[in-house]
C-alpha cells in the first residue's frame, strides 16, 4: 500500500512524557555519549597530527579515512546486526574502536604513516552502529506511535549537537593537556555510551524479525527505497557544501570563527525544529511531510544565492537546518515501512550511508568550486534541487513508488 493510506493524526505529547517512558532517557543518552566519538575522533586525529609535527593535509588524510571506514561499513554492521543481535555486534565493535583510537598516539603517526593510516581504517570499520541500532528499538521501546514519533524527532535532532559538543571538548582537552588526552576520552566515551546501551534490556532481549521462507520476501532494494536513498544523497551534497562554504565565508571575511559558527547554526537549526516537530504529530501522510521538509530545506538555501554578509548568513543557515530532522525523521520511518522486517537495521545503515556519500561528494565538489563565491552558494541549493525532485518523481500514484507492507502504525 502506499504512504498515503495511512494519514497521520493529530496528536499531541510532551518530551517529559516520552523521556520518563522506560529505558528512553537511557538509551537516547547513551546512544548520544557512545556516538561523541563521530564528532570527536577526526578532529582529535588532526590535531594528533600536527601536534606532533606532522603536516595539516596529513591529519585531514587520516581523519577522512576514518570518517570514510566508518560509513561505508555501515550496511554490514547493520546486517550483521540483524543476524546476530545487537550485543554480539556493537560490543566487539565498541571494543575495537576505543582499542584503535588508543593505540594511534603510541604508532607515531608521523613516523609510520602507513601504520597510522591501518589503525585509523581499523577504528572507523569497527565503530557502533548505535544509530541504526536505536532506530531499530523505538518501535519496541515505545508501541505508541506518538510518542515514537516524538522521541524520534528528539533523537534525529540532537544528533547536531554531537559536532558542536564533540570538537569543542577535544579542543578544551587538547588546550589543557594534549591530543593525546583527548583520544582517551573519545575512546572512554565510545566504551560508557555503547555500555549504556547494550545493558539496557531493550537491547539486550532485542532480536531481528525472522527471515521471510521466500527469497522475494526478504528483498531489501525495492524501487521506492532506492529512490529514497538517492534523494538522501542530495541532502548530503548540501550539507557537505555548506562546510566548504563556511570555510570560503571565514576567508572571505577574514573572521576565523565563521567556519565553525555557521555549521553550529545550521546543526541548532536542525536541533530546533526538531524540538518543534516532535512536540506533536503533524497533520498529512508520512509521504506529504516528507515532501514539505525537502521543499523547505530547498526555499532555506536559496537566499545563500545573493552572498550574504556574516550576521545574515548566521541566522538564515539556521532555516534549512530546521528542516533537516523532519526529512531525517521522515525518511526513517519510511525506511522502517519500505524494508523488510528481517533487514530494517541494515536498511537505516544505507540511510546513513546514503547521506555520509552525499556529503563527501559535496565536500569535493565545494571544493572544486571554492573560488567562486557564486557557484559555491549555489552547491547546497542544487544538492536539495536533487533530494525534492526524486522525492517528487516517486510520490505515490506513480508505479513502484514507496509501496510495502504496511507493517506497523507510524507517528
Amino acid at each position: 500500500m502506499t504512504l498515503t493510506d495511512s494519514p497521520t493524526p493529530p496528536a499531541r505529547t510532551t518530551y517529559g512524557a516520552v523521556l520518563g517512558s522506560p529505558y528512553v532517557a537511557r538509551l537516547l543518552g547513551g546512544t548520544l555519549i557512545g556516538r561523541l566519538p563521530n564528532g570527536m575522533a577526526p578532529v582529535a586525529i588532526v590535531l594528533l597530527v600536527t601536534a606532533d609535527g606532522g603536516t595539516l593535509a596529513f591529519g585531514g588524510l587520516l581523519s577522512a579515512l576514518y570518517g570514510l571506514a566508518s560509513a561505508l561499513s555501515q550496511p554490514v554492521k547493520g546486517r550483521l546486526m540483524d543476524r546476530h543481535g545487537q550485543t554480539r555486534v556493537s560490543g566487539p565493535a565498541a571494543v575495537l574502536n576505543s582499542a584503535a583510537l588508543l593505540a594511534l598516539p603510541a604508532t607515531g603517526a608521523t613516523g609510520s604513516p602507513a601504520l597510522a593510516a591501518t589503525v585509523v581504517i581499523l577504528g572507523g570499520l569497527a565503530a557502533p552502529p548505535l544509530e541504526a541500532g536505536l532506530r531499530a528499538l523505538w518501535p519496541s521501546v515505545l508501541p505508541d506511535p506518538v510518542r515514537r514519533h516524538t522521541a524520534l524527532a528528539l533523537d534525529t535532532g540532537t544528533q547536531g549537537l554531537l559536532y558542536i559538543a564533540g570538537p569543542l571538548l577535544v579542543a578544551a582537552l587538547t588546550t589543557a593537556h594534549h591530543p593525546t588526552l583527548a583520544l582517551v576520552v573519545t575512546a572512554a566515551l565510545g566504551l560508557i555510551g555503547t555500555a549504556l546501551v547494550l545493558t539496557a534490556p531493550p537491547s539486550r532481549t532485542w532480536k531481528p524479525a525472522t527471515r521471510g521462507r521466500s527469497g522475494t520476501s526478504d528483498r531489501l532494494f525495492s524501487t521506492g527505497l532506492i529512490m529514497l536513498f538517492v534523494a538522501l544523497v542530495g541532502v548530503g551534497v548540501a550539507i557537505g557544501a555548506m562546510n566548504v562554504w563556511a570555510v570560503a565565508m571565514a576567508e572571505r571575511h577574514h573572521t576565523d570563527l565563521l567556519s565553525g559558527l555557521l555549521p553550529a547554526a545550521f546543526s541548532t537549526g536542525s536541533f530546533l525544529g526538531g524540538l518543534l516537530y516532535g512536540h506533536r504529530t503533524w497533520p498529512g501522510t508520512p509521504t506529504r511531510q516528507l515532501l514539505t521538509g525537502a521543499a523547505g530545506f530547498l526555499l532555506g538555501w536559496l537566499p545563500l544565492l545573493a552572498l550574504p554578509g556574516p550576521h545574515a548568513a548566521t541566522v538564515l543557515i539556521a532555516v534549512p537546518g530546521a528542516f533537516l530532522t523532519l526529512i531525517v525523521a521522515r525518511a526513517f520511518t519510511t525506511t522502517d515501512t519500505l524494508a523488510p522486517p528481517a533487514r530494517t537495521t541494515e536498511a537505516y545503515a544505507w540511510l546513513l550511508l546514503s547521506i555520509g556519500v552525499g556529503q563527501a561528494a559535496g565536500t569535493a565538489l565545494a571544493g572544486r568550486l571554492a573560488d567562486h563565491p557564486h557557484a559555491l552558494a549555489a552547491l547546497p541549493a542544487v544538492g536539495a534541487t536533487l533530494a525534492l525532485t526524486v522525492l517528487l518523481l516517486a510520490r505515490p500514484g506513480r508505479p513502484s513508488a514507496y509501496c510495502g507492507r504496511d507493517r506497523r502504525q507510524h507517528g
